[in-house]
């Protein structure tokens, strides 16, 4: 009890070894199979609800009444005590263009180019890339290479941007929003399952190792009928 009154409830004690981050992907609904058939509403509008309950945070007025506009390109380092609460940046939704739901509420579902979203875990003090934004790639996983033949990444070339972190944790960074890539499908075989993996690259990222397949990237299968 004594030694657990010595530790800060808003920064890890040790931070000379962090993890690389983790990631995960929305929607996620039944598993890390994303599969639908276009001529049938009914199963792709959970995906689509989906997309657009977790994006709620992320509406530009909510951003706009909570969170600052940052420099990009450089990390957000914020000083004082452990225990003030940190200022977050905002972001916007629309960044995503696409993939934000604002111009096609259905985030291409309807059209079979469905849109999903990549987030980082968020890990205290982690400045990602060392300077330089990590980017996402994404490709077949295993399989005919053909049958993805093109993704567009928002915002910008799919990076995460500096002025995102580091991250001070839930108790004082409390309206900070993940920085999301939005990864749109546009060109896709129907009728196939299509195993797809999406990475991070940037350096100190691990994303080969293959005893844990959310390190650093993630695996998930697209099954898109007409």
């Amino acid at each position: 009890y004594v030694m657990l009154l010595t530790l800060s409830p808003y920064t890890p004690r040790f931070r000379d070894r962090v993890s690389p981050p983790g990631v995960m992907i929305r929607p996620y609904l039944n598993g890390f199979t994303i599969a639908f058939n276009v001529s049938q509403p009914n199963t792709w509008q959970p995906y689509v609800d989906s997309m657009h309950h977790f994006l709620a945070a992320y509406d530009d007025k909510v951003q706009e009444e909570k969170n600052i506009e940052c420099v990009p390109g450089q990390y957000f380092i914020q000083g004082g005590y452990d225990s003030e609460e940190k200022k977050a940046c905002q972001f916007k939704r629309s960044l995503l263009q696409n993939c934000s739901g604002i111009e096609d509420p259905t985030f291409g579902y309807s059209k079979g180019q469905p849109c999903i979203l990549l987030k980082m875990n968020r890990i205290i003090g982690y400045r990602p890339g060392a300077g330089v934004p990590v980017s996402v790639d994404c490709k077949v996983q295993k399989g005919n290479e053909s049958h993805l033949r093109s993704v567009d990444f928002y915002p910008g070339n799919g990076t995460f941007d500096l002025m995102y972190y580091p991250y001070y944790g839930k108790f004082t960074h409390v309206n900070y929003s993940s920085p999301l890539v939005a990864m749109h499908f546009t060109d896709v075989q129907k009728n196939y399952l299509v195993p797809i993996q999406c990475r991070l690259n940037g350096k100190g990222i691990i994303n080969d190792l293959n005893s844990d397949r959310f390190l650093g990237r993630i695996i998930f299968t697209l099954n898109i009928g007409k």
